[in-house]
């Protein structure tokens, strides 16, 4: 019953004649009796005034509104229950009690009940908020600033031939630390112009920079330092080099803790930042580079040695010609900068003019002279390029035993070899053309990939900085045509398919036209059209007119004719792609839509175009090229210095029958100067356009070895003519190239086997369009007398008709193997234009400039 309604008088819950109430209650079901527990009148309700009470409660109860369930909810919290219920219990199907925590909502049904109210949602971001500013406050509070000196030992690295003999030791960085007043105003300004304008006024953090580095290591990004001199200083002076979420918190620490010490910090940024030529700091550097100390360098040198911080292995000017030029685009934007953030007037630094600051040469250690420079420039490169964590800093701190894969006795006899032909062949002091005469060769082990000797240059103890086995810019000439051949007998040419609809794969047997001055047409039979606007027509070295020759000839006297054309039918992208997947670098590579692309306009290093050759002594199996086979840093060894696996980028039999075609080249073609080894070796020469670069890539069954040659005048970028050369008018690949290998290999001996393998047969032979099915025997006489094997010098012949032109000798038969065309070499349906657009390059050795309009 509600609790509106009467209550008996003695304040029970039970009607009268109940319980306690002397009556008797009337039988259960007689309609005559009065109201029972059941809820009928009693007998005192029948008479008149208690029928009005009971009318009028009625009435009242009727009224009544029912409770809504938030009034249910606070009579239950009261403890008051309806009627029919016991004293001080819930009412009948009400909810139990709230739970102090309030979750799942109470009250709350569906969706509604598992969604956190506002109050729960401020209260749960105070308590986490709370939580982490006093986690916050007490890791602060207990990150000491750790000891510097401890923290900033330095010791050598210990470098070790492929024997496991020590080469050599670097080390014994030069550190000098001075106070601040020893550094001139000029010096500290210009490094804060470089580093952090508002170094004096901020509190030692880039929130930007802090965010965007934890992101980067969160995410697995490319890890990013500090970048306010503060954080740096830091960084450098009491962490360690690990790139972790924990150490980055740590300095965020000591930076706010020492971030007012502004002097301090300053001092110590500027005597242990690292300035390259192994010096540690200003007063080091200032020495090293111009010779003076640090409170003696002005705003013009200081604007220098600032912009060296961002990398004194790129930027350090006396390295290389690149270098120079990013260390005057440096040195500029670091001047500028000083005006900018007020550091000095317009007036001062405009007395610095355009005239940069040259630094004095650098001086050789004792333990450094000879290849031995060259050689821990390479592994080094190779670790910082393996392991990003590795920087040139890094190494200078020390601690690394570096054991790499250079044999001594090879390096030595490479040296010996170039210096042998210097010394037979240049004479400088007599000879302006002999002068600036540069060499870079680099020799690897086939299907393994280890770099076991280079040779870089004189050393820097006699001023050449450049390690030219691995220096690119030199275009490689007609040692490229190997890869398009491959790229032929591997991919196929699209001029002829399959029965599967797949370009046919091709055999050296295959014939192609070689006349001088012939058309070059596209694979659908269209003519290429040059820079001119004119049909493309290509030169060779002289103006013979062999007729079709097959590859493997045309490869021995490396005419350029048919290795263009075959680059059209192959497709230039095709051969980009091999060469990528034989190791070249495609930075290195000129771009394979153009004409002349597979002539040898590209610019790998020494290192890289052996590393290509290996693919085919390797019998198609590729393996990047190392010069680091294990390291360990203070006694742990590092995991990331494993050789790469083999792949097969070659079938075995495609690779072989390059071999044969090469070991022909240097048996009776342009590197036949090998023939004085007596015993089998492969090989190309290369010589490019206006004389200005040669090579020779060759190899045995055990060793791959490339020998490029170029003139190039310290500090001015720019490659010069080799003609005139060791009184020489013109010089080719099969000449000093080809010589210093002969020399090279002669000590080296033919390894083991010491033959070539016999090719299996590989691809069919496909003849390009108009050659004759058999040739006369004047044509082949013509092919066979044509041409001698060695490279003739680069001519530049008006265009004419007839063989010059293009056209086979009329002796020749008419049956055609593919399509015969109207008029011999033009493609079917194609007039003969006038010869307009030529080229010269690669002229028997290919690549290099172009005439005008190439």
């Amino acid at each position: 019953m509600s609790e509106h309604r009467r209550r008996s008088p003695n304040g029970g819950g039970q009607p009268p004649g109940g319980p306690g109430d002397g009556r008797r209650p009337y039988p259960q079901g007689n309609p005559s009796q009065g109201a029972s527990s059941h809820g009928r009148p009693g007998q005192d309700e029948l008479r008149a005034d208690g029928l009005r009470r009971a009318r009028a409660a009625a009435r009242e109860t009727a009224q009544q509104p029912r409770l809504t369930r938030a009034e249910m909810r606070r009579q239950a919290q009261k403890g008051g229950g309806g009627g029919g219920g016991r004293r001080g219990g819930p009412p009948a199907g009400s909810p139990g009690k709230k739970k102090f925590i309030d979750y799942p909502r109470w009250g709350k049904s569906g969706l509604r009940r598992w969604i956190p109210s506002w109050k729960q949602i401020l209260t749960l971001f105070l308590i986490f908020f709370g939580g982490t500013v006093a986690a916050v406050g007490v890791a602060f509070a207990m990150t000491p600033v750790p000891d510097a000196n401890k923290q900033f030992d330095e010791q050598n690295n210990i470098y070790f031939w492929a024997d496991g003999s020590e080469m050599t030791r670097k080390g014994t960085t030069n550190r000098q630390v001075v106070p601040l007043a020893d550094i001139s105003r000029a010096a500290q300004d210009t490094t804060i112009a470089a580093e952090n304008e508002t170094f004096r006024t901020d509190k030692g953090i880039d929130p930007k920079g802090i965010a965007r580095a934890v992101y980067k290591m969160a995410t697995g990004g490319e890890t990013q330092g500090g970048s306010t001199i503060t954080q740096q200083y830091v960084k450098n002076y009491y962490l360690s080099r690990d790139q972790t979420l924990t150490r980055k918190v740590k300095e965020l620490f000591i930076t706010l803790k020492i971030a007012d010490r502004k002097d301090e910090v300053l001092k110590g940024y500027l005597n242990t930042s690292w300035y390259g030529r192994n010096s540690i700091g200003v007063q080091a550097a200032a020495q090293a580079y111009y010779g003076k100390d640090a409170s003696k360098i002005d705003i013009c040198q200081g604007a220098m040695l600032a912009g060296l911080l961002k990398g004194a292995g790129l930027y350090d000017p006396s390295l290389n010609p690149e270098n120079h030029k990013r260390m005057q685009e440096r040195w500029e934007y670091v001047l500028n900068r000083m005006v900018v953030a007020n550091l000095a007037s317009k007036e001062d630094v405009d007395k610095c003019g355009k005239a940069f600051p040259e630094p004095i040469p650098p001086k050789a250690a004792s333990n450094m002279t000879g290849e031995i420079s060259y050689l821990v420039e390479t592994a080094n490169k190779y670790l910082m390029a393996k392991d990003p964590t590795i920087t040139d800093a890094e190494l200078q701190r020390g601690g690394y035993k570096i054991y790499t894969t250079f044999e001594k006795s090879k390096v030595d006899a490479l040296k010996n070899a170039v210096d042998g032909f210097q010394k037979d062949n240049l004479h400088p002091d007599r000879r302006d053309q002999d002068k600036f005469v540069q060499m870079g060769a680099a020799s690897v082990l086939p299907n393994d990939g280890a770099i076991v000797a280079i040779y870089g240059g004189e050393g820097i103890e006699k001023g050449h900085y450049t390690n030219n086995a691995d220096a690119t810019g030199i275009p490689v000439g007609s040692t490229f045509k190997p890869f398009v051949l491959a790229t032929a007998m591997q991919t196929g040419v699209l001029t002829k398919t399959d029965d599967d609809g797949k370009p046919t794969r091709i055999s050296t047997d295959s014939r192609y036209m070689a006349n001088n001055l012939t058309e070059i047409f596209k694979p659908d039979g269209s003519p290429v059209i040059g820079d001119n606007g004119q049909p493309y027509r290509q030169r060779n070295d002289s103006t013979s007119a062999p007729g079709y020759v097959t590859l493997k000839e045309a490869m021995k006297n490396s005419y350029n004719v048919p290795f263009v054309q075959l680059n059209q039918d192959v497709g230039g992208k095709n051969v980009e792609a091999m060469v990528l997947r034989m190791g070249l670098r495609q930075a290195s590579l000129a771009p394979s839509s153009t004409i002349t692309f597979p002539l040898g306009t590209s610019t790998p290093s020494a290192i890289r175009m052996a590393s290509a050759y290996s693919v085919f002594a390797a019998h198609g199996q590729q393996t990047d090229p190392y010069s680091v086979k294990r390291v360990t840093k203070d006694g742990i060894e590092l995991p990331q210095f494993t050789k790469s696996t083999p792949k097969k980028v070659l079938d075995a039999a495609v690779a072989d029958n390059i071999t044969d075609v090469l070991e022909n080249v240097a048996k009776n073609g342009t590197g036949k100067k090998t023939n004085e080894l007596g015993f089998p070796v492969a090989g190309k020469t290369g010589t490019t356009d206006a004389g200005t670069s040669a090579w020779w890539v060759g190899y045995t069954n055990s060793l791959v070895t490339s020998v490029g040659m170029w003139r190039e005048e310290p500090g001015k970028p720019g490659l010069l003519s080799l003609d005139g050369t060791a009184g020489k008018t013109e010089i080719h690949g099969g000449d000093f190239p080809t010589d210093v290998f002969t020399r090279y290999m002669k000590v080296i001996g033919p390894g083991s086997p010491r033959n070539f393998p016999d090719p299996e047969e590989a691809g069919v032979k496909v003849d390009a369009s108009g050659a004759p099915s058999t040739a006369s025997p004047s044509a082949s006489a013509s092919a066979s007398t044509s041409a001698s094997p060695t490279e003739s010098p680069s001519t530049t012949p008006s265009p004419t008709s007839g063989p010059t032109g293009g056209t086979p000798s009329p002796t020749a038969t008419q049956s055609c193997f593919i399509l015969c065309p109207t008029r011999t070499p033009t493609r079917p349906g194609k007039p003969s234009p006038s010869p307009t657009d030529t080229s010269t390059l690669g002229g028997g050795g290919g690549g290099g400039g172009a005439l005008p309009g190439q």
